[in-house]
């Protein structure tokens, strides 16, 4: 990523992160901001993030690792990942109508992690997020062996987690990623 690049992609988040600190109170965007810059790799992936249309944005912070937690904060499933399906098995099960790809693979590439039902649920905890679209969330290993994934929305001001066969696909369906730096 070119440096003019990297700066402007800095101030979208930092215009982001101050317009929404009800998402991260307590933290500072000059702390994030140098974690941003000692992991240069990881704003390649936050550029993605934003690239395709997620609006990443700090949810937590890690005191621990000292890593904070970005994610995909736009209102509607991102734009620029759906109509895929869950993941490359289920690509490769596909007889016809392939979608262009899957969400694991996307996330892979992108270098970002899908978020599991109670990340998911969390983020709904923040806002209302999914109200006309759905998101592939991490699925357990025991539902996607009998050929299932999980999705996610949130309806009638409750946020609910479906399930559907992982090699569907929808265009109103995409995924919301995470991102530890």
């Amino acid at each position: 990523m070119t440096p003019p690049k990297a700066e402007a992609l800095l101030q979208t988040l930092k215009t982001r992160f101050e317009a929404n600190m009800m998402r991260h109170p307590n933290l500072s965007w000059v702390e994030v901001e140098r974690r941003l810059k000692s992991h240069p790799g990881k704003l390649k992936a936050l550029f993605e993030m934003e690239q395709t249309g997620g609006e990443p944005d700090v949810i937590d912070h890690d005191a621990k690792t000292g890593e904070f937690i970005f994610c995909d904060c736009s209102p509607e499933s991102p734009k620029g990942r759906r109509s895929l399906c869950y993941d490359q098995a289920a690509l490769e099960a596909r007889k016809a109508n392939k979608p262009l790809g899957s969400a694991m693979g996307l996330a892979a590439a992108m270098g970002i992690e899908l978020l599991t039902e109670a990340q998911y649920r969390a983020l709904q905890q923040l806002g209302s997020f999914d109200t006309k679209t759905s998101s592939w969330l991490k699925t357990p290993e025991p539902i996607r062996k009998l050929g299932g994934a999980l999705f996610g929305d949130r309806r009638y001001d409750h946020v609910f987690v479906y399930h559907n066969g992982a090699e569907s696909y929808y265009a109103a369906r995409g995924f919301r990623g995470l991102l530890r730096v």
